[in-house]
């Protein structure tokens, strides 16, 4: 079933081989790039049980079955290790895996222990190595939050099942055992066996095509040959095809989905050149993609060679591509250098956030990317007034235990943080550091204090300089310092002037059809939140509210018109959360809804009673939460 949808003969010979490019696995026998251990206090990673300086792991071979029917993964990881001298024991992440066997490479049983269940971290798995440096783990994973198992009908096809994962933050452990912590990078490579006629892509490099095992089942190979962060190794299975776009990129996607995919990625081999001219070489090989089915809990998630991305962002105008932008930027910022511990988040997302901005405007225009950063910067103070400019949680840098005020701070307001050292610097100068920072930490792990002395030391040029610019403040303050860059108060001045016109004679804009997304998503946020049945429908017949192909239009408008108990607008909200699990748009709207008190709460357990099984474990935790608010 890997059929290929060319964009012309000439992509078509190359399609075919390109993706399945030949990586070499590496050898414990063999010199391997081997990332460091950051052994400083700030490089603490207490979402892991791995002790690293002790004994890591640094390359993972997985041979492992795909049981649909069964909704378990089963087979073996064989690890190899790296350890101090003396050391006897290697601890592993696990979270409810069922540990079979433990043997050496030769097959020597190991002695092995599975501590205590603490939480979300799952549980220790200790092996007494002795002088193995290669470990096989025998196991069987059959109720993996990383993974979710949608049946056929949950499929745009409704013929064959699906299967995709989702690692980050620390999930990865509930299928692989390993030290599953972003500090203890790892080569990897897979074989994965899979019934017919499903295909197999992972985010490594595909070796050659699959082998028909004569039993209705297909083994799929798969390489990567350079350390990654352990929550970037990603699977997905399906009834998928592959359409090419240029000679190292591509879109996998269900095929009802493929060609609706494929128009709205054409410009990511674009975006693919413009992101090496600001920032270096793609060092990754291939960018591909898949488009997942809706249950796919992000917007996006940055798997090296193979981003996963929601079909929500499908508007068949390209509108909303921001977000591929997003994840080919964390080639760089996330991939090739990885925030240590979580509560350094933002050294990949608001990394991540500015590189996309540079992207968006190298593709789409300065007026496009001006509009884009305008709304982050109106979601990064609509948080802080939300949860108050001195919450610990809005700085950037958070020490163990805090948790981030969310992700305007993490991504728009790391973001902005970078933004201001360009305006400060110049973007020559700027772009100089930024580059030099991705090339002098590739492949390795990172923290705010490394690259807070990066930048005073390579950009600031001075302890006065850096405190002239707030440098510390950004990182490990509260708040936005007073020397942050505003958006261009132009970007957005027409939409404003039509809001305003809005909420003092009623006035419905007439160029609505012609604005841009940006510009109508503005509009929604800055309307009068008390809303009448009548002021709601009027708005709905002459925007087409209801009706809009772009999900994140669709969901301000559900949001402002549950707020106001808007009837009509409860089918509509019901349809949604039934086709769409990514956690963005369902966890605001069950938000939205509990705060209606009764009224709503009722609509909310009887919308969720339907869904709560069709959405991934990511989604189906915060709005448990929600639920459990009575």
């Amino acid at each position: 079933m890997r059929r290929l949808l060319p964009l012309a003969s000439i992509l078509l010979a190359t399609s075919a081989c390109t993706t399945t490019d030949v990586a070499v696995a590496p050898d414990a026998r063999d010199p391997v790039m081997i990332a460091p251990i950051l052994t400083s206090a700030d490089a603490l990673d207490t979402s892991t049980y791995a002790q690293p300086q002790v004994a890591r792991v640094t390359h993972v071979a997985l041979d492992l079955d795909l049981d649909f029917e069964r909704k378990r993964v089963a087979g073996s990881a064989l690890l190899d290790v790296q350890a101090a001298p003396g050391a006897d024991e290697i601890v592993l992440d696990t979270k409810k895996l069922t540990v079979i066997a433990v043997s050496d490479g030769a097959g020597t049983p190991l002695v092995w222990n599975m501590g205590q269940t603490d939480g979300e971290r799952g549980a220790p798995l200790t092996i007494a190595i002795g002088d193995a440096r290669r470990i096989s783990i025998t196991y069987a994973a059959s109720d993996a939050d990383a993974l979710q198992w949608l049946s056929p009908e949950q499929t745009a096809g409704g013929k064959h099942p699906f299967l995709f994962s989702q690692g980050q933050a620390i999930l990865n452990r509930t299928w692989i055992p390993t030290q599953d912590s972003p500090g203890i990078r790892q080569t990897w490579e897979a074989r994965i066996t899979a019934p017919k006629p499903l295909d197999v892509v992972m985010s490594g490099i595909a070796q050659a095509e699959p082998e028909d095992l004569g039993d209705g089942r297909r083994a799929f190979r798969f390489v990567m040959d350079k350390p990654v962060a352990p929550y970037l190794i990603a699977i997905a299975a399906g009834d998928i095809d592959f359409a090419a776009i240029g000679p190292r990129t591509g879109v996998w996607a269900e095929p009802a989905t493929l060609e609706r995919a494929r128009y709205e990625v054409a410009d990511t081999e674009a975006m693919v050149e413009a992101a090496e001219r600001l920032y270096g070489p793609y060092r990754w090989g291939r960018y591909d993609m898949i488009v997942l089915p809706p249950a796919f809990p992000y917007g996006g998630m940055e798997n090296p060679v193979m981003t996963f991305l929601t079909p929500t962002f499908i508007a068949g105008d390209r509108s909303l591509t921001g977000l591929v932008a997003h994840e080919l930027a964390h080639s760089w910022s996330g991939n090739l250098v990885t925030n240590a511990v979580w509560g350094d988040g933002w050294l990949n997302e608001g990394v991540t956030s500015y590189f996309e901005n540079r992207i968006v405007e190298e593709i789409y225009g300065e007026k496009r990317a001006k509009q884009e950063v305008a709304l982050d910067y109106m979601a990064i103070i609509e948080t802080l007034e939300e949860v108050g400019y001195e919450a610990p949680g809005t700085a950037l840098h958070q020490p163990d235990g805090t948790d981030s005020a969310g992700s305007a701070i993490v991504y728009n307001k790391g973001a902005a943080f970078l933004r201001t050292l360009e305006r400060e610097y110049g973007r020559e100068r700027f772009d100089a550091w930024l580059r030099q920072w991705f090339d002098r930490h590739a492949f390795q792990p990172a923290t705010s204090l490394m690259i807070y002395e990066d930048l005073k030391t390579n950009l600031a040029g001075s302890e006065a300089e850096a405190e002239r610019i707030k440098l510390r403040d950004w990182i490990y303050a509260p708040g936005l310092p007073s020397n942050v860059a505003k958006p261009d108060p132009v970007a957005f001045a027409e939409i404003d002037a039509a809001s305003a016109d809005y909420a003092g004679a009623g006035s419905i804009p007439g160029g609505w059809r012609d604005w841009t997304s940006a510009e109508r998503q503005r509009f929604l946020q800055t309307l009068p939140q008390a809303r009448t049945a009548a002021e709601l429908a009027r708005l709905d017949e002459a925007l087409g509210l209801s009706t809009t192909g772009n999900n994140e239009e669709l969901f301000l408008w559900l949001e402002l018109a549950l707020a106001n108990r808007y009837a009509p607008a409860v089918s509509q909200a019901e349809a949604f959360l039934a086709r769409v699990g990514r956690a963005k748009f369902v966890r605001p709207l069950f938000q939205t809804l509990w705060d209606q008190g009764d009224w709503g709460r009722e609509i909310a357990r009887r919308i969720y009673g339907e869904t709560r099984s069709s959405y991934h474990a990511v989604t189906r935790s915060g709005v448990d939460r929600i639920m459990a608010k009575d």
